[in-house]
């Protein structure tokens, strides 16, 4: 495995302004027990959470070898050693409309310490990531935000939207398909490697996932096995799905959240449901509505287009909360235009602003009725303008083009512009990262 993003040195430019203010900006050893230990605490710190146990911290250490990790560190603090702003990054694929993937710098990770507030070191930081990916030749950057109101000054936008879902199973009764295969109980190690094949079937036919390769914690985690997960883990509950012909096609993890004053109304709580087939998807949610003594199931990061409330005879039995997932900035257009698949032929002009002057510019895309786009550089009036974060909610087809127009992000012909950037499969996000 080639590992370019960890050759690559500190971004001089964000090391150089956090110097003027006493701060050192550099990589994380994670070849340094001490030195990842210590970032470590400063991630749990940002987030709120509590020091791990040294053995967790270990665990930890040895999954993160192929990520970038980079610190801010203040010697002047009580605590030089524990950097006072970190990020975590990693080269990952991104599944695009047409089932095409393209890899694109994931960011994780963003914390600044609440005593370094206001004094630009996110700036800096998320910056030097942007000013990374585009030396490393990849032309998107992606997170999930804990705060969303910080990035959008970096040009990132919402492109994949996720629901949880919450299901009163007194009131409904099944009226989806029948299935002819089978539902088994499995354990984390029997479930490994063949729900993460099945996840990689997903992944690839589904815009705005993100891949998570079989030893990675954030697959890992989804199945009990991940760091730090033994008390979730013994509460987890996994079962998969295989059809007439004994080959698995899906599968779910769930726990179970007792009602201590009545055994007949507990909450089951789908952590994780992944389904290849149609016959899969109806198997596992049939075998979750239908299990004894649970009133309520919980299912949280959910598609948009969750087909389930047409498969009950209760479509209000579902409440439903919405929220932004997938957020993406552009840093080369048209590397980032030609990695998807379109459907329809056009040519059409763009202007995209970009204040931070990476993807800014006016370029002509040329597609195809074969679902192929050139893209290239052009001096012609443009037919539609746009701000590189309106550009990232466009590419995968998450965000219709009219909501933009709408609000002055875009202009030009809303109509197109949709016929454009459709795709005929809802993007969505199946992991937090």
């Amino acid at each position: 495995m080639t590992t370019p993003h960890l050759d690559l040195p500190i971004d001089e430019t964000s090391r150089a302004r956090l110097a003027t203010d006493g701060l050192t900006l550099r990589i994380v050893d994670t070849s340094s027990p001490d030195d990842f230990r210590t970032w470590s605490d400063a991630v749990d710190r940002g987030f709120l959470g509590s020091s791990s146990p040294a053995e967790q911290t270990e665990q930890r250490r040895a999954r993160v070898q192929d990520d970038r990790l980079v610190g801010v560190y203040d010697t002047t603090a009580a605590q030089p050693e524990q950097p006072v702003a970190t990020t975590h990054c990693w080269p990952a694929d991104l599944s695009l409309p047409g089932g095409r993937t393209r890899t694109a710098w994931a960011i994780s990770g963003v914390t600044v310490s609440q005593t370094h507030r206001r004094r630009g070191i996110a700036r800096a930081m998320i910056e030097a990531e942007l000013r990374t990916a585009v030396a490393l030749g990849l032309p998107v950057a992606m997170l999930t935000v804990s705060e969303s109101t910080i990035y959008p000054r970096f040009g990132f936008s919402p492109a994949a939207f996720a629901r949880d879902l919450t299901i009163s199973t007194r009131r409904v009764r099944w009226t989806g398909a029948e299935t002819s295969g089978r539902v088994h109980h499995v354990t984390p190690e029997q479930l490994r490697h063949v729900g993460h094949a099945i996840a990689d079937r997903t992944f690839r036919a589904t815009p705005g996932d993100v891949a998570t390769p079989d030893a990675s914690h954030l697959w890992l985690r989804r199945i009990g096995l991940g760091v730090g997960d033994d008390e979730s883990a013994k509460k987890l509950r996994l079962v998969r799905f295989d059809d007439q012909h004994g080959a698995p096609q899906g599968f779910a993890a769930f726990h179970l959240e007792e009602d201590a004053a009545d055994v007949t109304d507990h909450t089951l709580v789908v952590d994780t449901m992944v389904a290849a087939t149609p016959e899969a998807y109806a198997a596992l949610w049939r075998f979750v509505l239908e299990t004894d003594l649970v009133s309520t199931v919980k299912a949280h990061l959910r598609p948009v287009d969750e087909p389930l409330r047409w498969m009950i005879d209760d479509f209000r039995a579902v409440h439903v909360d919405e929220r932004d997932h997938l957020w993406l900035r552009i840093l080369d257009v048209p590397a980032a235009l030609t990695a998807r698949s379109y459907s329809v032929a056009d040519h059409i002009v763009l202007r995209v602003d970009d204040p931070l002057g990476h993807a800014d510019g006016t370029f002509g895309v040329t597609t195809d009725e074969s679902g192929g786009c050139t893209v290239a550089p052009n001096g012609d009036v443009p037919d539609a303008t746009m701000t590189v974060n309106a550009l990232g909610s466009l590419l995968l087809g998450g965000v219709p083009a009219r909501t933009l127009v709408a609000t002055g992000a875009v202009t030009g012909d809303a109509e197109r512009l949709d016929r454009l950037f459709h795709s005929p499969v809802e993007p969505f996000l199946s992991t937090w990262f």
